[in-house]
């Protein structure tokens, strides 16, 4: 029923209105990776793009955002039309705005060192345990010092590799010369 109300308004208007407004195309990606194609008058404008979007996702306008080539489109005003500011075939994504998120990084905080009631500086690069993935000043960067849980898995790969850079290496004696 809708589809044939909306014609029959177009075929009532007068001649010259139909020859100066086109159809124009515009693909909207859609939160879950769908692109629709939207066939759409010149003339309309960023609210009602909103509208028909909002109706299509069952959320209301607010919820999400228009983007095209990395820039917000609620940037522009919602009374121009599309064309003015919108390339023909361009694709528009709708995305969610980001709410809240982890507070910044603190630039002045250094990272301190992972011994047990050391307040010292961790060094970098040559502080970092591979084996327990901690953070240690210089007092406490030996496996020793700071009893790393991985001391034994690497005293044991350390022996293996000694026992087979050895092997690889022993001289065998030729019988029979």
């Amino acid at each position: 029923m809708r589809s044939r109300s909306s014609s029959n308004v177009s075929t009532t208007s007068s001649s010259s209105d139909s020859a100066a407004i086109t159809n124009t195309t515009i693909f909207v990606k859609l939160l879950n990776g769908e692109t629709i194609p939207l066939t759409l008058p010149s003339n309309t404008t960023l609210s009602t793009l909103l509208h028909l979007i909002s109706l299509r996702l069952s959320l209301p306008a607010p919820t999400f955002r228009l983007q095209h080539a990395g820039s917000h489109l609620l940037t522009h005003p919602t009374t121009i039309p599309l064309t003015s500011f919108l390339p023909p075939d361009a694709t528009i994504s709708v995305t969610l705005p980001l709410r809240g998120g982890a507070p910044p990084p603190n630039k002045n905080m250094k990272t301190r060192c992972t011994f047990k009631d050391c307040k010292e500086p961790a060094q970098r690069i040559v502080g970092d345990c591979s084996f327990c993935q901690g953070h240690f000043c210089g007092k406490h960067r030996m496996l020793e010092d700071h009893r790393c849980s991985g001391l034994e898995d690497c005293k044991k790969e350390s022996h293996e590799r000694n026992a087979d850079k050895l092997n690889s290496e022993r001289t065998m004696v030729v019988k029979g010369i």
